[in-house]
């Protein structure tokens, strides 16, 4: 059974589209993405790896949705969780913080870190 955490975004991008029963063409035109990117989000969603932030945005503008709503599906789908509450730890709170300050190329550099460190992690257990 597919775990409804990692299916956020493409649950939020079918529910939104036949809610504004709009074709992939018609999100795609309105969000100024390609229409292979909007079906394969809404098909396949995400797997370990968020969409770069511009896509997120065209995507928000194709569905008629706040950018956040869409960076938490795609978040979540990625199996990252967004910190809305402070942690409590102060490493995890200058990292939060910090990330906003970055360039969207460094985002990146910073999330493939991430991603490796967390996959190293999960091998040697």
């Amino acid at each position: 059974m597919a775990d409804p955490e990692r299916d956020a975004l493409r649950r939020l991008i079918r529910a939104r589209m036949q809610e504004l029963h709009r074709s992939y063409a018609e999100v795609s035109r309105r969000g100024g993405l390609p229409r292979s990117t909007v079906h394969h989000l809404a098909t396949h969603g995400v797997s370990g790896r968020l969409p770069k932030p511009l896509t997120l945005e065209h995507l928000a503008t194709g569905l008629d949705l706040p950018l956040e709503v869409v960076r938490a599906a795609a978040a979540s789908s990625a199996g990252f969780v967004l910190a809305s509450e402070p942690s409590g730890d102060p490493e995890v709170e200058v990292l939060v913080a910090s990330l906003s300050r970055l360039s969207p190329s460094d985002r990146e550099h910073v999330a493939a870190l991430v991603r490796s460190l967390l996959a190293a992690g999960d091998s040697s257990s």
